[in-house]
């Protein structure tokens, strides 16, 4: 009774826990993408990704106040550093670039992020990552692209690439991510993760507020409805989408590591398809065979070896 009770307490604590944050973030996170394209439609790319990083940080900056004092002197460098290539630079990258490609193709670049995470872990910080991970990050990934690639072959939905030099700043914004995931699961690995997300955040409202005054967001007509909806859809992007979560990926890369924390980039696509189911659209075999795909992949990077899970 006694070994069931803490084999419960075990599932409890570490597997149910990552992957139940695992899935939230694939819903933030696979919403946020809406929120991006309703932002721009009233507001520009630098208003609001500046506004998306103000809310953030001001949101958390009463938590910060408290938590500064807990981060080590000599790891607050690194903390500040972690804002700006996890959450700053991606903001301002990802909104430009919205603005200008076909979300399909960006989809699979931003996909790419395990990829850099597995690539930069070995290149810079020397890390030894089994055949098995790697296989299934790359199955992950070719599960993707023919979720995308094999509708636009057979006619049902196309891709465009026009301004196809715009995909670069997505894809500059995977690399940085993949040096933060890394930085983080490295050099902050003992520090508390809500406080690396509290106060990292919250020292980004300061440059964030300095674009919004830069591109005279108070300028903007307040009256109007869609103004107001575009802000709306920006606070909501910086406090469910930056801050909540950005405090969710901090916990699941000290809980499960960096690499499995990544890979919540492979579950984008299925909240996508959930909001085409409800607003009607068909899912056919083919989506279903290539999701499939998808999920061999995350379990494939994600599964423990025998002695693993011996231990």
């Amino acid at each position: 009774m006694t070994s069931f009770y803490e084999l419960c307490r075990h599932f409890m604590s570490n597997k149910f826990i990552c992957w139940l944050i695992f899935i939230i973030l694939c819903i933030i996170w696979g919403s946020s993408f809406k929120l991006m394209k309703d932002s721009t439609v009233s507001l520009s790319a630098a208003q609001v990704a500046g506004l998306r990083i103000f809310s953030a940080g001001l949101v958390f900056l009463p938590f910060a106040i408290f938590h500064f004092s807990k981060i080590p002197r000599k790891k607050t460098g690194l903390v500040i550093l972690s804002a700006v290539f996890g959450n700053l630079l991606p903001a301002f990258l990802f909104a430009a670039a919205m603005t200008k490609t076909d979300g399909s193709l960006g989809g699979i670049l931003n996909s790419l992020t395990p990829i850099c995470v597995v690539v930069i872990g070995i290149l810079f910080f020397k890390d030894k990552i089994k055949t098995q991970k790697i296989v299934g990050v790359l199955t992950g990934f070719l599960g993707l692209v023919l979720l995308t690639l094999i509708p636009a072959l057979t006619g049902e939905k196309t891709i465009s690439f026009d301004n196809f030099s715009y995909t670069l700043l997505i894809l500059l914004a995977t690399l940085l991510y993949g040096i933060n995931v890394n930085m983080v699961s490295h050099y902050l690995k003992g520090i508390n993760p809500i406080h690396i997300a509290t106060v990292s955040l919250a020292c980004m409202t300061v440059p964030a507020g300095l674009v919004l005054w830069q591109q005279d967001f108070l300028a903007v007509d307040f009256s109007h409805a869609a103004v107001r909806e575009a802000i709306l859809a920006s606070v909501c992007l910086g406090i469910v989408c930056s801050a909540i979560a950005t405090a969710l990926f901090y916990i699941l890369v000290q809980r499960a590591g960096g690499l499995f924390a990544s890979l919540v980039t492979y579950g984008i696509p299925f909240i996508a398809l959930f909001w085409g189911f409800l607003d009607g659209e068909k899912i056919t075999w083919i989506e279903i065979v290539c999701l499939g795909i998808i999920l061999l992949g995350v379990y494939l990077a994600n599964r423990p070896d025998k002695k693993e899970s011996n231990s």
